[in-house]
């Protein structure tokens, strides 16, 4: 699969939850094996941890770069979380307005819980002006502050990523947070072109087990934005979305209607609509030799890049049953580099881990992403283990999965 064809396709992808991903940010443990491996690892608790952090404060600020200035952003009041019936956990979106009236490049956020016996951890993504009136448009029909969310921005129309020319970029996944984590940023002079008129929604997962499941207060978090004029020589920065299919089995011991891989398609389907619900086996199509789905814990899809990049960072996204995922360049050759290795995957503690250097990718190189889910952590998650056991499918629920690998990059002279 070509990557212009993964970019400019990446609505049908995500469905209505669809991440048009995109950051500048990275936390990173790195490590190299030889000369030939950019072995970035995104750092991760334990799979299937999913639980309160709690009570570390976040960090302080890093001083102001050359350029570089400070906007703080507040949610517009406190918000007491409701989680649905039977569960501890909500994921809220609010609207943040940073009232820009020129052009800025984002270059570094910072989550700012104020509620830490319940602030999970937080998600920020920037919205361009095409998709603020969708934005605005969700937050007004929605009772109360913000709306539900979950592995995006939850607006039907914002999440949107098209190639062509003069199009919006979509909505783009800035950078997530965990209690104690810090500020982090990239050492070029590259970040995300905000354009006036661009929005914020935040997303922030309310966990209650800190508070056996009972109101644990309420919460007005903020985010404080690093933003630049830039330069001529500023690299704009955009994000490469690799996909994989998901076609994970019952476990052995488990059975029911949607352990059949067409009843659960028809099922996704159902929950998101056509456009999601045929994503499987279009992605089965151009990943699988043959064209015929491979169930098991594992997949893998090849992507060939069309345009000369230079890559500077990447994460992994899966939902709660990931358990590792990698993006390599041209595997199974002399040139073959890691450039993205999640050998761990946390749902809650998906951060961008940049490159040791940037990695030059040209014309005709192959990106692989290859993606390993547990079934066996159904049991393990509580949102998991009181839902019917199912042949898991691309969607976008919690009970869903997805496999994605997603690479900051930016443009660069052929």
């Amino acid at each position: 699969m070509a990557i212009n064809a993964v970019r400019s396709d990446l609505r049908r992808k995500l469905g209505a939850a669809a991440m048009a991903l995109a950051t500048v940010f990275a936390v990173a443990a790195c490590s190299s094996d030889g000369d030939n491996s950019a072995q970035p690892v995104q750092p991760a608790a334990p799979p299937g941890s999913h639980s309160a952090h709690g009570g570390e404060a976040p960090a302080p600020p890093q001083p102001l770069r050359a350029g570089e200035r400070f906007v703080e952003l507040k949610m517009a009041e406190a918000y007491t979380p409701a989680p649905p019936e039977g569960a501890i956990d909500e994921y809220r979106c609010q609207v943040l307005d940073p009232d820009l009236t020129e052009v800025a490049f984002l270059t570094g956020t910072q989550v700012m819980p104020e509620n830490l016996a319940i602030a999970h951890h937080g998600i920020v993504y920037a919205v361009p002006p095409g998709d603020a009136a969708a934005v605005r448009e969700q937050d007004a029909k929605t009772p109360g502050l913000g709306w539900r969310c979950f592995g995006g921005t939850g607006v039907e129309g914002a999440d949107v990523e098209d190639d062509d020319e003069g199009s919006d970029p979509g909505a783009a996944w800035v950078d997530t947070w965990a209690p104690g984590a810090a500020e982090t940023l990239l050492d070029q002079d590259a970040g995300y072109k905000l354009e006036p008129g661009s929005l914020i929604v935040f997303q922030m997962h309310y966990n209650l087990l800190a508070t056996d499941g009972e109101p644990g207060g309420s919460d007005r978090s903020g985010v404080r934005l690093r933003l630049t004029d830039g330069t001529p020589q500023t690299r704009e920065l955009e994000t490469w979305s690799l996909d994989a299919p998901t076609d994970l089995p019952c476990a052995a011991d488990e059975s029911g209607p949607l352990c059949d891989r067409t009843a659960s398609i028809a099922d996704v389907t159902k929950r998101f609509g056509p456009e999601v619900g045929e994503f499987a086996d279009e992605q089965v199509e151009e990943c699988n030799e043959g064209g015929e789905p491979l169930p098991g814990d594992t997949q893998t899809c090849d992507h060939e890049v069309e345009e000369p990049v230079t890559v500077f960072a990447g994460f992994g996204h899966m939902h709660m049953l990931g358990r590792s995922l990698k993006v390599e360049l041209n595997p199974g050759t002399p040139d073959a580099k890691v450039l993205l290795d999640v050998p761990q995957f946390d749902f809650d503690n998906q951060r961008m881990a940049k490159l040791p250097e940037p990695v030059e990718v040209d014309p005709g190189d192959i990106l692989r992403v290859t993606c390993t889910h547990d079934v066996g952590l159904r049991k393990q998650v509580g949102q998991l283990s009181k839902l019917p056991p199912r042949y898991v499918v691309w969607g976008d629920g919690t009970g869903d999965e997805m496999c994605i690998g997603i690479m900051t990059v930016s443009p660069r002279e052929p």
